[in-house]
């Protein structure tokens, strides 16, 4: 099975593994245009590395977590810029707000051993996969 997006980045409706939470509105109510935090997920033969682009965001802005022990949870929240009563704005394109992005972890991960880093925006987290060992049994031929 295969999971990689089509070129339009959009993902099957049918993906079992894939779900999305997210906050729409900030505190202000005013709307949150951050919430769509993209995310790659690849499988290597190691392990399932997600990579998450998180611009302008510090890791103590960020959670990984891992629920029930099968769902991975990236999560957090860019706050809107103190301002200055004299301050005018004259645009506002920058995502604010909060997000959170789940991902239902196949049963050869280990949920146990992952591990994240954050580097230059780009959120990267690894998850480890259960060593499969080629199971050989012996058949029996009748005659």
């Amino acid at each position: 099975m295969s999971l990689i997006p089509s070129l339009h980045g959009n993902r099957s409706i049918f993906d079992p593994f894939s779900f999305e939470i997210w906050t729409p509105f900030t505190s202000n109510n005013e709307v949150a245009t951050f919430v769509n935090a993209q995310v790659d997920w690849k499988e290597t033969p190691e392990a399932h590395v997600f990579k998450a682009d998180l611009p302008g965001l510090k890791k103590e802005e960020v959670k990984v977590e891992v629920e029930d022990g099968r769902v991975l949870q990236i999560s957090g929240e860019r706050s809107v810029e103190k301002e200055d009563k004299n301050d005018r704005w004259h645009r506002v394109e920058r995502g604010r707000g909060k997000f959170l992005r789940r991902f239902r972890l196949p049963e050869n991960a280990k949920p146990d051993e992952v591990k994240a880093s954050m580097e230059n925006g780009v959120l990267t987290v690894t998850v480890p996969k259960v060593e499969k060992k080629a199971e050989v049994k012996s058949v029996e031929i009748s005659g």
